[in-house]
């Protein structure tokens, strides 16, 4: 391709994603040339996946943890808190991680990966440092909530964003090995906080060495992620939301969110209140569902870049509402065994879909940080304000009333979805 149609190519694109509408938004991913443009593999771009992958399992996967923080919390320093008062670290953490996406997708793709990971790890960092030494309540809420959530998300939305530079066709299997990451994380975070806050290391050094483990991991991630397209000059882009299917996704994706992460806060409690499992095993149901949970990043991921992002996406979140819908039917051992296994599975894919199927719909690949960026600030509010909604239910009305919330927020998210899929592209038929 010649610079001189190269340029042309990125005119005309970035004059589709200013007019806001569907039919023209979806054209540049019409085009062989377009997909052609993506090196889809190589060296560079597989460590691009690498680096994401590090990055996504120290930030959603020490994230998918906070269950452990919740009974601990419980249990010792804030034991005359309510469970929903106490959800409030976790959703303060979820708010800002997802909040900052609005600023740290701009900066990438103004600055670039590095610009802006680089002090996003020392932020983390520090705010897990100072979470070790935390006593109060409001200690916890500003080092681990808000302070921790900062610096996750402005890890967090760059990670993604590199990998749609280099990835096309095989979008959704690079962002889903990428996304397993947080599934691994998932898995070895919840086992080495449940043996360090029980351990003669304590909650001070327990945490303290989670923190010197993650800083050595995020100083890998910031040497292999990279931005592969010219910086883009500004920051916000307001009018993406004139795009109808941009904003519908938008509220779908809030409101899976909204409803997916009560069973990450709340597992671990219903295991010991509901079917008396032993503090030791109800731990370790998070780290079970995590586990599947990497199958489901990875494998739905290979299923949409052949059947359709957005299709797969909408059966995905539609499947993980009426798996929540069925918790409290779960009485014994084996039952919430299984029970966690399959919510892991479709729980993961939805957090490696949803952004990829927000690059589907992104028009201007040069803009993919940005309205990522953007939707995460908007989803942002549904990590603040799901959990806690869940615990004040739990705690006034029971379980059943806490799994109706989440499975119908679930529910109602895949229908909004499917609406904007339609938006994006009429034809049934399509692959989108």
């Amino acid at each position: 391709m010649s610079a001189h149609s190269s340029t042309m190519e990125k005119e005309e694109v970035t004059s589709r994603a200013a007019s806001g509408t569907d039919v023209e938004a979806r054209k540049p991913h019409d085009g062989a040339a377009f997909a052609a443009s993506f090196p889809d593999g190589g060296r560079q771009a597989w460590l691009v996946v690498v680096g994401s992958m590090i990055v996504l399992g120290c930030s959603f996967g020490y994230l998918n943890a906070f269950g452990i923080y919740e009974t601990y919390y419980k249990q010792n320093q804030l034991r005359d808190k309510s469970s929903a008062t106490i959800a409030w670290i976790g959703s303060l953490q979820v708010f800002s991680q997802f909040g900052s996406g609005l600023f740290a997708g701009a900066f990438f793709d103004k600055y670039g990966a590095r610009a802006v990971m680089i002090p996003a790890t020392i932020i983390y960092v520090f705010s897990m440092m100072m979470t070790s030494l935390c006593k109060e309540y409001y200690q916890f809420i500003l080092a681990q909530g808000i302070l921790g959530g900062l610096g996750v998300g402005f890890l967090f939305a760059p990670a993604l964003s590199a990998l749609a530079h280099y990835f096309m066709r095989k979008r959704g299997i690079a962002i889903g090995i990428a996304a397993g990451g947080s599934s691994i994380g998932g898995v070895l975070f919840p086992i080495a906080l449940r043996s360090a806050l029980y351990s003669r290391l304590g909650f001070g050094w327990g945490v303290r060495v989670i923190a010197f483990v993650v800083f050595a991991l995020l100083c890998i991630a910031c040497m292999l992620v990279k931005e592969r397209l010219p910086h883009r000059h500004g920051a916000f882009f307001a009018k993406a939301f004139l795009q109808p299917s941009y904003t519908v996704f938008t509220a779908g994706v809030f409101l899976a969110m909204w409803g997916m992460w009560v069973p990450f806060f709340y597992l671990s409690s219903y295991a010991i209140e509901q079917t008396h499992f032993s503090d030791t095993l109800a731990f370790y149901l998070l780290a079970i569902m995590n586990a599947a949970s990497l199958f489901g990043r990875i494998i739905p991921g290979f299923v949409a870049d052949r059947f359709g992002r957005l299709n797969i996406f909408i059966f995905i979140v539609a499947a993980t509402g009426i798996i929540e819908l069925c918790w409290p039917k779960t009485t014994s051992h084996a039952g919430l065994i299984v029970w966690t296994i399959f919510f892991g599975f479709f729980s993961g894919a939805v957090i490696s879909l949803f952004s990829a199927g927000f690059a589907q719909i992104t028009p201007d690949p040069h803009m993919i940080g940005t309205y990522i960026g953007q939707a995460m600030a908007v989803i942002s509010i549904a990590g603040l304000t799901g959990a806690p909604i869940a615990g004040t239910l739990l705690d006034r009305y029971g379980w059943s009333s806490t799994s109706i919330f989440g499975g119908v927020s679930l529910l109602v998210g895949a229908g909004l979805a499917a609406v904007a899929r339609f938006l994006y592209n009429p034809d049934l038929h399509a692959l989108v």
